[in-house]
């Protein structure tokens, strides 16, 4: 297996952390979009560009996890939850209210969970693809209901 690709797919080595390793590459998620936000003095395109650029490496690392451990989505696959939460991370109004980036966690880990139709059907699709695009679908949900909050709350 690339190490390469084991690097990107667990993120970092967060997927092998013993209880939820979804969970865990969210925070890690977090742990760098944290910083990134500060330095771009929070631009929502940040993670917008970042979850657009990431998501071809984040394919094909976790298709390459999935050939190789023989498993169709393997637990220590957790790139596509950087992904999915990067993407609830471009919907949040501002970098100094905590409780949206809170929100966006919370909100991004439920529908990643419960994935809600459509998303569920986004698994169906082979190799990588099926494994990351779910957690783009669970993004998008969350990302939608973090920018109607803040519409209803200006």
């Amino acid at each position: 297996m690339s190490a390469l690709a084991r690097l990107i797919a667990t993120w970092f080595y967060c997927g092998y952390f013993p209880k939820g390793p979804g969970t865990a590459g969210s925070i890690g998620a977090l742990l760098v979009a944290w910083p990134l936000a500060i330095w771009t003095n929070y631009s929502p395109w940040t993670f917008v560009i970042l979850s657009v650029v990431g998501l071809l490496p984040a394919i094909w690392a976790a298709d390459r996890m999935a050939k190789d451990t023989g498993s169709k989505d393997p637990q220590v696959v957790v790139v596509d939850e950087v992904i999915g939460q990067w993407i609830a991370l471009a919907a949040v109004p501002a970098l100094d209210d905590w409780k949206y980036w809170l929100a966006a966690f919370i909100l991004f880990r439920l529908f990643d969970i419960t994935k809600p139709p459509p998303v569920r059907a986004l698994e169906r699709i082979p190799g990588g693809a099926g494994i990351v695009l779910d957690d783009v679908g669970a993004g998008l949900y969350a990302a939608l209901v973090l920018l109607a909050v803040g519409w209803f709350n200006r």
